[in-house]
């Protein structure tokens, strides 16, 4: 017996389509807080120490929490190649902004204090602020368009034609995503903060966090509202073989007002999605006022949890809906890779994620702690 047969095709797609929400999930929950942090530094930190006490609280683990963002390039390429060439090919200059911004990081923290001048310093603060915001905007962006459906199709030959342009991405309901996502990772990066700072810093983050909180209730609240009455989802008419060849052209699809919703009627029980999504964003709301740190930090993180799993529930078997061509749009049963690639791929998986977990948490524990203006002063102190 073939090794790859002890799980059939059909139960490796889906294996795969929930190891994506992880690693999804991951990257927002962890160099989430690093990008919400970045974009409050200019707000909450109001002196030089201030400033240098913000970034040391993700400088030791912004490194190793971006794994999460190349982790999951990595399977969207591996596990569906299709979605990843229309994704990042069609969303060339979006996906180059991004990285152009997330550059920016690094650079920030190692130059910011090179030169006492308070202009270099600020200059440098700023363009911290440019790198947790945008991609913060651009990937809720990238959400918003998902949901709608993206502009390409597939010929007979199965050859991948975009017909969307940059200014289409930002439409109305994509940018309330973009606000959402925005909204949704400063409430992580200020749940994060006030559980490592202390005095006026951690004061004034309560405050950008409590609104941050707030608006993610709101926001995410509209934006399903929208969905609902605004959005028309995609839905299968015919074909679609679960365990069928990877061709997207075999089945047939129909853009259909409320579709997005069908799997909630279908499982109430995934409803448990949304109700995250909204209550997770309710406890920081609480936990942020009663300055409840470990309180707070819950509630962002079922907040993500909720949002990001809400996401992929609605639109589930659909991975990357196509606007021009409804047949084309790519499923998780009909975009994947080889059954023996996926089953190799999770048992590489099942190795090397285990120990990318425990490396991580053992960092964590080391390194926990709150960064105190003391810390920065002291000579021989942190190092940003």
């Amino acid at each position: 017996m073939i090794l790859h047969t002890l799980l059939d095709y059909e139960t490796l797609r889906l294996i795969w389509w929930v190891l994506l929400g992880v690693l999804l999930i991951g990257f927002a929950a962890t160099d989430g807080f690093d990008l919400g942090v970045a974009t409050l530094l200019p707000f909450v930190g109001q002196t030089d120490v201030e400033r240098r006490v913000v970034i040391n609280t993700v400088g030791p683990v912004w490194e190793g929490n971006q794994v999460w963002l190349i982790l999951g390039g990595g399977a969207i390429f591996a596990a569906w190649p299709p979605l990843y060439a229309v994704s990042f090919s069609g969303f060339y200059l979006a996906m180059f902004a991004t990285l152009f911004a997330l550059i920016l990081r690094p650079v920030g923290f190692k130059y910011r204090s090179k030169r006492e001048s308070a202009t270099w310093r600020s200059g440098w603060d700023w363009a911290l602020f440019v790198g947790g915001f945008v991609p913060s905007l651009i990937f809720g962006v990238a959400v918003g368009n998902v949901l709608q459906g993206v502009p390409f199709r597939l010929d007979d030959d199965l050859r991948i034609f975009y017909d969307g342009t940059f200014f289409g991405l930002l439409n109305p309901y994509a940018l309330l995503c973009g606000l959402l996502s925005v909204a949704m990772l400063v409430m992580h990066g200020a749940a994060w903060l006030v559980m490592k700072t202390s005095g006026r810093v951690a004061d004034r983050t309560r405050t950008f966090g409590t609104a941050a909180a707030f608006a993610t209730f709101v926001l995410y609240a509209l934006g399903g509202i929208a969905l609902y009455f605004l959005v028309d989802g995609y839905a299968v008419t015919s074909g679609g073989d679960m365990a069928g060849p990877s061709n997207p052209l075999l089945k047939t699809a129909a853009v259909l007002p409320g579709a997005w919703f069908a799997n909630y009627g279908a499982y109430p029980l995934l409803l448990i999605a949304p109700a995250l999504g909204l209550l997770g964003a309710f406890l920081a709301f609480v936990g942020f006022g009663a300055k409840r740190p470990g309180v707070t930090f819950t509630g962002s993180f079922l907040s993500i949890f909720g949002i990001i799993s809400s996401v992929g529930v609605s639109m589930f078997p659909f991975i990357l809906p196509s606007s021009v061509d409804p047949r084309a749009s790519l499923m998780v049963f009909d975009a994947s890779s080889s059954h023996l690639t996926l089953f190799i791929m999770l048992v590489v998986t099942l190795i090397f994620l285990p120990l990318v977990l425990a490396y991580t948490a053992w960092v964590y524990k080391i390194l926990w702690g709150k960064v105190e203006p003391s810390d920065i002063t002291r000579k021989g102190g942190h190092a940003y």
